[in-house]
């Protein structure tokens, strides 16, 4: 089978659509055939060996459309998605500025010719009444009403052109109505020529009545102002899939042979190097090689913490990078990113079906043949009951204009796009209709642990000895240097975990592994058998009571224990810990709400699934399944007649993701073609799966609000218009009014369908400092944080009451010469050694380390064991000072009135350069206050003065004012008005905090150097001096001094400043 996608030119309504599906579903080996009102397009799956794509174009022009094979319309340079996205939408730019153009011709015209006919029976113009203005009168209507029908045409081309091809639509309705008035107005003038001729007033009179001229305009008219509306508000549900295309970059800078060219984004190749700046926008998708980044990914994943990005990692295009600089390998350009698989899949989704519209189209593909019987009917039957001719005829006509296809038709398109667009905001990719609209009836949601409930990332969280032979580091390094040749993610915890102790590892002198049970290695003098409690029982060794104990007491805290046994004796185990995803919890509790039931699907045995299950409150856990198993879990759920869902990781769940009603793919952010998921969610958070059910419910909601509103118009407006009402009420319509109605209908159901637009989830994941925190908690942002016991907020995994209840028994270190994360792991250990300490909780990037203690029995005792956390960490290479709270402020925030901001995009200007000085922890820029809000780190109190200059200035030069604000003067000593020279150095060589150091006192060292920042991560340094000093020192002091302390620098020249500071 092969599938291909046309675009389908002439379709204006459901009946439309309902027959060019059934011309090219008539056609032998077409399996399917979908086709989109809202898009004009059609997807077929047909089999080549039977027909091919011409007949199926010529099957949809028999009928009096034309159908164009999209492949054939591509150009090969059109590598550009924004271009394609502009070109198609010029298209529809277009379209609508001719509609508007007719419209409003149309419009005129039709308000000239209701002068004629109308306003003399209000007693305006009476003397068109008079009998020598009559004919005159009507031959304007006559001219008027035909210069209308003209531009109009397309109705009747249209409508008249399906009605010979036996596939009549709304055009059709349209064009008999108001061709039947139009040819009975004309009637009337030549009974009226006929009355003129022998002078009977009776005739002309009765012949001026029966003029339907304003019917036949008006009637077009009308509908003409529904199309156009309809097609606006239709335009408005693509918005979605149009800010997607308005991200892909213009542009990209590209190095070859060390040098850098600038070229089209649609030039990039596979393979290219690609350089990007801070601020730029990331052209393609590929892999980090040099350099790191901060990367707002909020576009692709709805992720609005930026993440960082260092060798190795995956970058995706029309991403930002806030950050730092970077070089990049294209791996996948053009249709083949993120972004254009995003769009595509969105597109996809939004063109096509829900179950929930055969009804609809049922009803659609009858509906115009069974009007026209009906308005036959409706004539006949009042000629039957001996009513005037243009009785019957008006009701007749009425019946025709009055009768809306299109609402029927639009109801779940418009909603189903509309949704997929609002869904792809979020980070949710809804790869079809059926799968949004199955989704609202689920009842149970499997969802599998590892990955999905929990980070996939298993991590070491105990380590027990039993051989009182052996040291901690021994029984690690050995049991580390035994798991290297595991493939598991077990072992490589273990090895990561090693690793992270500095410890040295060398891979065993043998390694074997056996197959779902553990390993038999040689370490050294020791012979290590690893694995579970029933390979130690394969093997003969022996497990004390006590040591059984330890393995339950493991497994009822949700770990999984990996014996080690050196010589045949029992040396130790290490428990290990698949974290439970910090919003998982708030999820599962959130679906439960909803009415739907939550099972938790995993291998692990059923002490460790159950310990995490009771924490989580999952209704049903089903243990001990293999990956082969999962699918059959799902069988069997299925069997019970209930609707369920499968979360889990898309690699080993595929079989169970395909089996489940609608299968969600979890976390798939660079990998978002998971064919065997219904449901790509971007981002690693289950918070989105509750996003996605509120949404498919708001939708089938919205589309069960428009079927109802189109069904009822129709069933109601019909026998109106047929006059069924009038022996007993006297109730007629009138079929200028049947028009406005029929109009009226499409565009109501329209704008309901754009309610979809304004949809909000009640939950969201939220992230602190790029971890997902739970959003009952309340989350502390950086910029909010002005001393140690804010800061304590800053970590997630201590946001909770029993933080403040051991604040007393809590420590802030601050710590010297930690570089890495293999430093930060080494301090943890250090400190989590002692007995005493709970606890330890290590900041890389702020160079601190916070300590939660057991309670002391008094302040001397909590003092003896700060003095011995510090000498460890002295003796481990890590000099550290215990901050008091009262004393040692952490940081400093300072608000800015800044003038001139208009837009998003002067908030962007400000808080990048803002951002680009040293010192500043965070940015908050508030458009609506016209204020900058800085924490600077922590500084002596001239240091910070000489950072509030350089914030005042930076945003000077970024284009706007700015002034300390009134209530934070009394933060900082009075500026005092002098002359100072800021000078920017880009420092190369730098590695470490004693890099910093050298380079911080070789150029204090300078004369008339006032103070000196330097930051390790942008390898930059900003050096004031004093500007009027005689001894004032120069770039080329400065730089000498940097190359003399063993490190290169240069000057940042669009960077060097002269601030003039002072106070307001």
């Amino acid at each position: 089978m092969q599938i291909e996608k046309f675009d389908v030119i002439g379709m204006t309504c459901a009946a439309c659509e309902a027959n060019v599906t059934k011309a090219v579903n008539k056609l032998d080996g077409v399996k399917s055939a979908e086709v989109s009102l809202l898009s004009n397009s059609m997807k077929v799956e047909y089999d080549p060996s039977k027909v091919d794509p011409q007949k199926i174009e010529n099957a949809v022009s028999n009928i009096g459309y034309s159908a164009v094979l999209q492949n054939q319309k591509l150009n090969e340079e059109d590598n550009d998605l924004a271009a394609k996205w502009e070109k198609k939408q010029e298209k529809v730019r277009q379209e609508m500025k001719e509609k508007k153009k007719i419209l409003v011709i149309s419009l005129i015209l039709l308000a000239v010719l209701m002068c004629f006919s109308m306003l003399p029976m209000f007693g305006i113009f009476t003397f068109f009444m008079d009998m020598e203005w009559m004919m005159v009168s009507s031959i304007m209507q006559l001219v008027l009403s035909m210069i209308i029908l003209f531009y109009q045409r397309s109705f009747f081309t249209h409508g008249f052109k399906a009605l010979i091809k036996k596939a009549p639509n709304m055009d059709t309705l349209v064009a008999i109505g108001s061709s039947v008035s139009f040819l009975y107005g004309l009637y009337g003038i030549l009974r009226m020529a006929y009355g003129y001729g022998v002078m009977d007033h009776h005739i002309i009179h009765s012949a001026m009545d029966a003029l339907y001229f304003e019917s036949a305009a008006m009637i077009v008219t009308l509908v003409s102002l529904g199309k156009y509306l309809e097609a606006r508000s239709k335009a408005k549900t693509s918005d979605a899939l149009g800010k997607l295309a308005d991200l892909s970059p213009k542009s990209a800078v590209i190095e070859k042979d060390g040098v850098e060219i600038q070229v089209e984004a649609s030039q990039v190749t596979t393979g290219d190097l690609v350089v990007v700046r801070p601020g730029q926008k990331i052209p393609v998708d590929g892999i980090v090689e040099t350099g790191t980044g901060y990367v707002d990914q909020a576009a692709i994943t709805g992720e609005s913490v930026p993440v960082e990005r260092v060798q190795g990692d995956p970058v995706m295009a029309a991403t930002i990078n806030i950050n730092g600089t970077f070089k990049f390998t294209a791996t996948k350009v053009g249709d083949d990113t993120t972004l254009a698989q995003v769009i595509r899949l969105v597109n996809e989704a939004g063109n096509s079906k829900a179950p929930i519209a055969r009804l609809a189209d049922k009803v659609a593909g009858i509906f115009v043949p069974a009007v026209l019987v009906i308005a036959l009917v409706t004539f006949i039957g009042w000629m039957i009951a001996s009513m005037p001719f243009e009785f019957a005829l008006s009701n007749a006509v009425s019946v025709l204009v009055i009768s809306c296809p299109c609402a029927l038709g639009l109801a779940t398109p418009l909603a189903i796009m509309v949704s997929t667009g609002k869904a792809a905001e979020y980070g949710v990719l809804i790869k079809s209709a059926s799968a949004l609209e199955t989704l609202h009836n689920v009842k149970a949601i499997v969802l599998d642990k590892t990955g999905t409930i929990t980070s996939g990332k298993p991590e070491v969280v105990d380590v027990r000895i039993f051989d009182s032979a052996l040291n901690p580091d021994q029984f690690i390094e050995a049991s580390a240097r035994a798991e290297m040749g595991s493939e598991h993610p077990l072992g490589k915890a273990v090895v990561q975990y090693a690793l992270a102790k500095n410890l040295s590892l060398s891979a065993p002198e043998s390694f074997e592994a056996i197959s779902g049970r553990g390993l038999l290695a040689k370490v050294d003098s020791w012979n290590i058998l690893a694995g579970n409690k029933a390979f130690m029982d394969e093997n003969y060794i022996q497990i004390s009571p006590e040591e059984i104990d330890a393995l339950n007491e493991c497994a009822s805290k949700g770990q999984t224990p990996l014996l080690f046994a050196f010589n045949n004796q029992l040396a130790g185990l290490i428990a290990i810990a698949d974290t439970v995803r910090p919003d998982s919890a708030s999820a599962l509790k959130e679906l439960k709400k909803m009415g739907i039931r939550t099972i938790m699907l995993t291998g692990d045995n059923a002490a460790t699934a159950n310990a995490i299950a009771r924490n989580l409150d999952i209704d049903e856990v089903i243990s001990d399944v293999l990956p082969a198993d999962k699918e059959s879990v799902i069988r069997k759920l299925q069997d019970q007649k209930e609707v369920c869902a499968m979360v889990g990781d898309g690699i080993n769940d595929a079989p169970a993701l395909t089996r489940a009603d609608v299968g969600i793919a979890i976390g798939a952010g660079t990998d978002i073609a998971i064919e065997s998921a219904d449901i790509v969610l971007m981002k690693d958070s289950l918070l989105d799966v509750v996003s996605a059910v509120q949404l498919s419910r708001a939708t089938i909601r919205n589309i069960k609000e428009n079927l109802f509103w189109a069904f009822f118009y129709n069933v109601l407006g019909i026998p109106v218009a047929m006059g069924l009402f009038y022996p007993a009420f006297g109730w007629l319509l009138n079929p200028m009014i049947g028009a406005a109605a029929m109009s009226l209908s499409s565009v109501t159901v329209c704008l309901n369908a754009l309610r979809l637009r304004l949809f909000k989830p009640t939950v969201a994941s939220v992230r602190v400092n790029g971890q997902e925190v739970k959003p009952e908690v309340p989350v502390v942002t950086i910029s909010e944080i002005h001393s140690e016991e804010e800061k304590i907020q800053e970590i997630p995994e201590l946001l909770n009451e029993q933080a403040k209840d051991d604040e007393r028994n809590s420590a802030l270190i601050q710590i010297s010469n930690m570089t890495c994360n293999h430093c930060a792991g080494r301090i943890k250990q250090t400190l989590e050694e002692f007995p005493f300490v709970k606890t330890a909780e290590v900041s890389l990037k702020n160079n601190e380390a916070f300590v939660l203690m057991n309670p002391a029995e008094n302040e001397n005792q909590k003092k003896e064991r700060l003095v011995s956390l510090l000498a460890a960490l002295d003796e481990a290479g890590y000099p550290g000072k215990v901050l008091d709270k009262n004393t040692d402020s952490l940081t400093k925030t300072y608000t800015f009135d800044v003038a001139g901001m208009s837009c998003a995009h002067c908030v962007n200007r400000v808080e990048q350069a803002l951002k680009s000085l040293p010192g500043i922890k965070n940015v908050d820029v508030d458009l609506n206050k016209n204020q900058a809000r800085v924490t600077l780190e922590k500084k002596d109190s001239s240091n910070d003065q000489e950072m509030i200059s350089q914030c005042i200035q930076a945003i000077k030069e970024a284009g706007y004012e700015a002034v300390l604000k009134e209530d934070d003067e009394d933060k900082t000593a009075v500026l005092k008005p002098q002359d100072d020279q800021t000078i920017l150095l880009n420092v190369d060589g730098m590695s470490c905090a004693h890099c910093t150091a050298s380079v911080t006192k070789a150029l204090e060292s300078v004369p008339g150097v006032v103070s000196v920042q330097v930051s390790l991560e942008k390898k930059q340094a900003v050096v004031i001096v004093r500007a009027n000093n005689s001894q004032a020192a120069d770039v080329n002091t400065l730089i000498e001094a940097v190359k003399e302390a063993g490190y290169g620098a240069s000057e940042i020249k669009s960077r060097k400043l002269s601030l003039q500071m002072a106070k307001k």
